[in-house]
């Protein structure tokens, strides 16, 4: 069993993660099949303008809270992570989050955001959303996660911690942080 603080990943049945390769091997690969030479030209567009000192494949930058009701809340995930400031959500609002990120140095398959959110030390949520797999770009990639809603009623409201991570197929943890939210009556 996991630790308590682990955020659990769940494993899709069947799935087998594309084994890796290199750029260069991957614009290579299946040189007869038009169709896929059109998918690889679009993911790997702008990979020769991509070209960075930074080590890190994945760099998130920022994570907004999107609602229809008010302006975005916005998680920046460039600075100290363990400073992040406390936001009121409405109870019963909709909601996506949506996630700004760049991809450095090679392709990211199977792109995920976990998260864990408790309340009062007891895990009350779980969510896993498969963003994608991306190739490298100077420019920022954004990717959304479906509709929500947050809870409502009194008893819902109160204070919660959240345990995000952004991994992908290969089980590279490209970022692990807590935040918190207050689920109030009004914004």
């Amino acid at each position: 069993m996991a630790d308590k603080d682990e955020i659990e990943v769940e494993e899709t049945p069947g799935y087998q993660a594309p084994k890796k390769v290199d750029l260069e091997t991957l614009k290579n690969l299946d040189s007869d099949d038009e169709a896929l030479q059109r998918w690889k030209a679009a993911l790997l567009q702008g990979s020769e303008s991509a070209a960075t000192d930074d080590p890190r494949k994945v760099v998130v930058e920022a994570m907004n809270f999107h609602s229809p009701e008010r302006d975005d809340l916005v998680l920046d995930l460039t600075g100290d992570l363990a400073h992040l400031p406390n936001s009121i959500i409405k109870e019963g609002s909709q909601f996506r989050l949506k996630i700004n990120f760049k991809v450095q140095h090679e392709v990211v398959s199977g792109l995920r955001y976990v998260d864990a959110i408790y309340r009062k030390g007891i895990r009350v949520a779980k969510n896993n959303y498969m963003l994608g797999s991306y190739g490298p770009k100077a420019e920022v990639q954004t990717a959304m996660t479906p509709w929500d809603e947050m809870p409502k009623g009194m008893l819902s409201r109160g204070h919660y911690t959240v345990k995000s991570k952004f991994i992908d197929d290969d089980k590279e943890e490209h970022l692990k942080w807590e935040w918190s939210f207050d689920l109030k009556k009004d914004w």
